[in-house]
């Protein structure tokens, strides 16, 4: 999604967004990212300055928290953190996912995350409850590698967790921002 992301020709207009937008915007992300509590999300995204929206081609929304961006949304799907947001909060416990080491280069390419990354040893997802599955297909999940401090990057489940554990075949995890894509090489947005 960011492959080839270049702020200078890919945003076309940005907007002040509302503050009833923005508190629509924290409920999604507690949604998505239950343990962050309505106070940290206060301290994250404060009402001053208001976050702005970039709107990036047709189908892609870019927050920034001043000129600094901190979520991104593709179409209706979930909003998402980017990895720089993560990598400086990386106390908080955004609902992640963790790949063995064989899919590191894989991923750092861009290429999307296959299910047997994900359920080989090394690899880790949040368990399933009975029939409940732990993470739903359409979740957005940060992606952390096998003995590494710091996620990888960011995607939405095109499986649920449950049927990742049971097909072990095919994508399991769309990815939308990874290291060294062009959304990370960003450090503002002017």
């Amino acid at each position: 999604m960011f492959k080839k992301f270049d702020p200078s020709n890919d945003v076309s207009t940005s907007t002040q967004v509302k503050a009833s937008v923005q508190r629509g915007i924290k409920s999604q992300i507690s949604e998505s990212h239950p343990a962050l509590t309505d106070e940290i999300l206060d301290e994250l995204l404060p009402k001053k300055p208001p976050l702005v929206q970039y709107k990036i081609g047709p189908h892609l929304m870019l927050y920034c928290r001043g000129a600094e961006p901190v979520f991104f949304q593709h179409r209706d799907g979930p909003i998402l953190p980017t990895l720089k947001f993560v990598h400086k909060y990386s106390g908080l416990e955004f609902t992640k996912v963790t790949v063995d080491n064989g899919a590191i280069p894989f991923i750092l390419g861009g290429a999307n995350i296959m299910c047997p990354g994900l359920t080989n040893p090394g690899g880790e997802m949040p368990p399933d409850d009975g029939e409940e599955p732990g993470l739903e297909k359409g979740d957005g999940v940060v992606v952390y590698a096998e003995g590494k401090e710091y996620a990888i990057a960011v995607g939405v489940m095109t499986m649920s967790s449950k049927d990742i554990r049971k097909e072990n075949k095919g994508t399991g995890i769309e990815v939308a921002h990874f290291l060294g894509d062009g959304l990370f090489m960003t450090d503002e947005i002017e």
